[in-house]
This record gives C-alpha cells, structure tokens and sequence, in this order.
C-alpha cells in the first residue's frame, strides 16, 4: 500500500510566514518576479543538511515563529535566524538536523539573531508548482498556498523522505561556518547601470554613512533612510530590467535596495547593485536595523561569489555529488 504523506498542521501562523524555494527564474519578461527565499544560502543549507535538491520548498519565518504539529515522524533542519526554537519545550540546535517525533510540537520564542528563519523537512513541502515553484509571492498571489501567508489550522504536505534524510539525525553546519547576522552589517556593493547619474558627492555618501531600515520595508525592498545621495539631473529613466540587489534613488534621494519580490523593471535610476554573496546579510535585517554599503569591482563580486559556492559544495556537497 502507498504511504500517507507526512502532514504538519499549523496550530498558530506567526506573524509571516511563507513557503519559498529559490524562486521562479525565466518570466520576468511576462511581469512575474522571482521571489524565492530572501536568504537562498541559508534556505540551500537547510535541504543540504537533510539530503534534498537546492531547490526544495521550506517555510521562511519572519521575526515571530509559528507553532506547528507534527503528524509523522519527520527529519526538519532550521536554518537562518535565530528565533529560539523549541520542541515540546526543549530547545532545537541551530544548523542541524533534528528529528522531530509524531505528535510533537515546534515552536519559536525571542528573537536572538537575525530576522528570517528557514525551515526544511526532509523530503521537502510540497504542493501545486506554478512557473515551476512553489514560492509565495503574495503581491501577484501566486504559489504556496493560494499565494497568501501561512493560517491557523493551514496543512502542509512533505513529500518522501529518501534514506540519507532519514539517516542524517546529528549532522550539523560547522560552527565556523555558520553566520554572524548583525543589525549594522557592511554590505558590498558594485557600480550600479546608472552611476552617472549621479554626483560624485551621491558615491562618496553611500560608502561613508549608515542607512537604516524603515518600517515601509518588505520582501519587496528596503526603504532606507540616511544621507541623500543627488542626482545630476533627474531620478527618472526609461524603465529597464531591475533585480534583487539593485539599489534605485527616487527623487527624494533616499535609496531603495530591492530585494527577493522585486519588480522585474523599475523607472529609477540605480547607483549600485548588491553582490549576491552578501544578499544573506542583508535579508537577516529587520525594520530599525541599518547597513552599511562598502563598493568592490564586479571582478571582486564574481570571485566571492564563485568562493562561497566552492566552501558550500565542501562543507555539503549537492544530493547527487
């Protein structure tokens, strides 16, 4: 006979959380935005952890956790922010594989580091792909479920969970290896499409003052408030393909730094574009906390890049490596 999928029951929602995965790439010429987890490297290290494909969906908690049951026994890894985890009271490691029992609980308490959490289960969540994911995007209403945030008595479904899943109990993230996500980090940055556009004076702030993040910030972008950086002439240009990481000046001269949900084109001109290897750095942050903005060559961005990835495929290897 077929095995029952594995359910877990939502017995309280938290205040956002979504199901992610790394996102729909392809259709941003149809208007679709990619989505996907804000923090991709902590999200890939959770499925790494248990076994799964890069790819497979988890749940993206945002600030206040959920409180979930179990129905079958299941491997989950938490990854990201720290959120103070616990299973039927007792508190769950950090980067590591835990297996929870049928019938127990997972809760999240204080917020101790960082602002997003990610849970994977082994086997990974499932549920109908729209454009070939299952993320939520909740603007569009699209993935996830019925392209909303997670509710009270919400079920989701986990799909089989293969032998190393099962087997991987224990197994954990180096501590060396795991991130410190600060509330002041140093984000780098490269010279963004529309720099001319912009005074010398607008280059030379961006590097030298902090910028905080406002409370009208979302998975969408961050509004960020801090030195005005001047245009030469006007914000406005012939919208074009934007991206996470792009960093717009409107008029106001208060930058934007788009992130996961972003737009595909925007009419704004852009005086940098974040390097993907700090994009986790920035989607640990929460409304209040601010960042710092350090510009390096796309040479550099490339090479960091290109490094995290190899240090990622030594630690935990892709399934199928």
């Amino acid at each position: 006979m077929p095995t029952k999928p594995s359910t877990i029951h939502v017995l309280h929602p938290g205040l956002f959380t979504t199901v992610q995965d790394l996102g729909r790439c392809g259709y941003q010429r149809f208007g679709v935005s990619v989505s996907g987890a804000m923090d991709a490297w902590a999200l890939t290290v959770g499925n790494r952890l248990l076994g799964n494909p890069d790819g497979a969906a988890g749940l993206e908690i945002t600030l206040q956790g959920p409180e979930l049951l179990f129905e079958q026994a299941l491997p989950i890894a938490i990854t990201g922010a720290d959120l103070s985890p616990t299973s039927n009271g007792l508190a769950i490691p950090m980067w590591t594989v835990v297996g929870m029992q049928a019938g127990s609980r997972l809760q999240f308490g204080m917020r101790r580091q960082g602002a997003r959490a990610y849970l994977t289960v082994g086997g990974g969540i499932t549920g109908p792909m729209i454009l070939g994911s299952l993320s939520t995007h909740v603007r569009s209403g699209l993935g996830g479920l019925s392209g909303r945030a997670v509710k009270k008595w919400d079920q989701f479904s986990v799909g089989p969970v293969i032998r190393t899943a099962a087997r991987s109990i224990g197994r954990s993230l180096p501590e060396p290896s795991r991130p410190r996500y600060v509330t002041s980090p140093v984000v780098r940055v490269m010279p963004g499409p529309q720099t001319a556009y912009f005074t010398d004076e607008a280059i030379r702030q961006l590097t030298v003052s902090p910028y905080r993040v406002t409370t009208e910030s979302d998975r969408m972008g961050y509004r960020l408030e801090g030195a005005e950086l001047p245009h030469r002439a006007s914000a406005d240009i012939v919208s074009e393909a934007v991206c996470a990481g792009s960093l717009q000046v409107p008029s106001n001269r208060q930058p934007i730094l788009l992130m996961a949900d972003c737009q595909p084109t925007g009419g704004y001109a852009k005086l940098a574009t974040m390097i993907s290897a700090d994009r986790s750095l920035a989607a640990q942050l929460a409304p209040g906390d601010s960042l710092s903005f350090r510009m390096v060559s796309a040479q550099k961005a490339s090479e960091l890049l290109r490094s995290n990835r190899a240090e990622l495929d030594r630690l935990l290897p892709p399934r199928g490596s």
